[in-house]
């Protein structure tokens, strides 16, 4: 992307003595884009979003907004909105007094501010609240004022931190269906923090992870799932979490090969399977009631609902476990399965870096 549109970060990196929180931070997004920003609690989100509102003393590097260097300028000069995952409303204003104040800054006309204000409003549902003190209002009508504070100057860009982090889950599942439209309606290069790993699927256009100080990887939400770049970024997308399993050598009459606990992998010709991992996502896994030829007998030893699917935690003869994502009405806990696997779909990671293998080992499987 060019530095003319959008927002573009260079070698963002923030130090606090010998703490060094973030090390060094590129990435570009486009007018209308949406970044999700996503990592466990502590790696520097927050940092990220204030370091580039021109709110973090300590950042080092370049902001570039719309092609223009703003790393020296104060937040007021940036043209960014915010909303943050506490409200951050002020108690004294009314929710139109609180959407209001960030064109009152920039001294927009009276007429021009009611008419955004009211734009804002009904695009947010929250025209009834407009008078109301934000002690009065649901947690949901102050996250939508938030959001309307945010949105109503028309940003350039938009940082949301966390927002729906303090709302209902009925809200929150609500605002990942309105929040893409209401994005895409502001036209701003937005950036948007979670730890959720849901909500980073539904609400990106892309997925930076950010882990150690570092943005380890960015791609499509699809992409950062189906393909992580390391391991520990496969543990942090999916629910139930992936499968993991250290691969051992075996040699029989088909030829070299891999096995765990009784699943048989064959091998592509160029890979040894030394030293590496497998991946394997539980709604790969396959049950049979019957055995299959091929298929490798587990004992169901769990059964927990998870929305329209089923998840089955599995006990392979060797002992070792598995947990797989099923549709359908399981058997009963103790009984006898047949397993099979995805072999298109497995991942392999070198098991010392914890990196992904993008070739993958697997010509095909049948466990």
């Amino acid at each position: 992307m060019s530095a003319r549109e959008g927002l573009v970060v260079r070698r963002i990196a923030v130090s606090y003595g010998r703490n060094h929180l973030l090390r060094g931070i590129d990435f570009a997004i486009a007018p209308g884009e949406t970044l999700v920003l996503f990592g466990p609690s502590g790696t520097g989100k927050t940092v990220l979003l204030r370091a580039i509102a021109g709110l973090e003393p300590a950042a080092r590097g370049e902001v570039w907004i719309d092609g223009r260097d703003v790393s020296a300028l104060g937040p007021e000069a940036r043209a960014t909105g915010m909303a943050f995952q506490n409200f951050a409303l002020y108690p004294h204003m009314s929710a139109r007094e609180n959407i209001r104040s960030p064109l009152a800054a920039r001294g927009v006309g009276k007429a021009e501010t009611e008419q955004k204000i009211a734009k804002i409003a009904e695009l947010l549902r929250i025209q009834h609240v407009l008078d109301h003190a934000p002690r009065e209002l649901s947690n949901g009508q102050k996250q939508r004022t938030a959001l309307a504070r945010a949105l109503v100057g028309e940003p350039r860009i938009l940082l949301l931190d966390d927002p729906l982090r303090n709302v209902d889950a009925k809200l929150r599942y609500e605002m990942r269906l309105e929040l893409p439209r209401l994005l895409r309606a502001a036209g701003a290069a937005t950036i948007y923090v979670t730890q959720d790993y849901r909500e980073a699927m539904a609400l990106g256009d892309r997925v930076a992870i950010l882990l150690d100080g570092v943005i380890r990887q960015i791609d499509t939400p699809e992409a950062i799932y189906d393909r992580p770049a390391t391991i520990a970024i496969a543990r942090l997308f999916g629910d139930p979490p992936i499968n993991l399993f250290p691969l051992r050598p075996q040699v029989g009459a088909g030829g070299a090969g891999m096995e765990i606990g009784g699943l048989a992998l064959p091998m592509a010709e160029d890979e040894s399977g030394e030293g590496r991992v497998l991946g394997l996502r539980p709604e790969t896994i396959t049950l049979h009631r019957e055995g299959l030829s091929g298929a490798v007998r587990a004992t169901l030893i769990a059964i927990t609902p998870l929305h329209e699917r089923v998840v089955l935690l599995l006990r392979l003869a060797s002992g070792e476990e598995m947990v797989a994502s099923v549709t359908g009405a399981p058997p009963e806990p103790g009984s006898d399965v047949w397993i099979t696997a995805d072999g298109a779909r497995a991942l392999l990671f070198d098991a010392a870096s914890g990196m992904r293998i993008a070739a993958g080992p697997v010509r095909e499987m049948v466990a």
